[in-house]
């Protein structure tokens, strides 16, 4: 399960930001973070290549950019890759507006749940390989 291509976190909430950090890092994954969608944009123009999986909510700030588009935007550039939305308020517009093959989790999540969501995606997509 372990593997050295990141996880991307995507939570303007600054103690679930930690708690989802520390648990998948405890899980064995590594981990990027962004706290908003213009530092979750910056990272996939950089790094979309080597991320493995994108978590992120669905609600974040009010820069008018929201979890689903960040999705669509990893998903133009990697369009397998596994996406895990979390949501308190937006799951009605998850059959609509999400990307196929993501799973949707409602907040409060569990770190069960995140890394149960991560495993099913992950083991429906084959890993890329590392950048050199």
């Amino acid at each position: 399960m372990t593997s050295s291509n990141p996880i991307l976190i995507v939570e303007d909430q600054p103690i679930l930001l930690l708690d989802l950090e520390y648990g998948l890092e405890e899980g064995g994954y590594a981990v990027l973070s962004a706290r908003n969608a213009e530092e979750a944009m910056t990272i996939l123009s950089n790094d979309l290549g080597r991320i493995r999986a994108l978590v992120t909510d669905i609600d974040i700030g009010s820069t008018g950019v929201n979890g689903w588009d960040i999705a669509c935007r990893a998903r133009d550039g990697k369009p397998d890759l596994p996406v895990v939305y979390m949501t308190g308020a937006s799951a009605d517009e998850w059959a609509a507006r999400g990307v196929r093959d993501s799973i949707l989790l409602p907040k409060p999540v569990a770190m069960t749940q995140v890394i149960g969501a991560l495993v099913a995606l992950l083991d429906a997509t084959p890993e890329s390989p590392s950048p050199m």
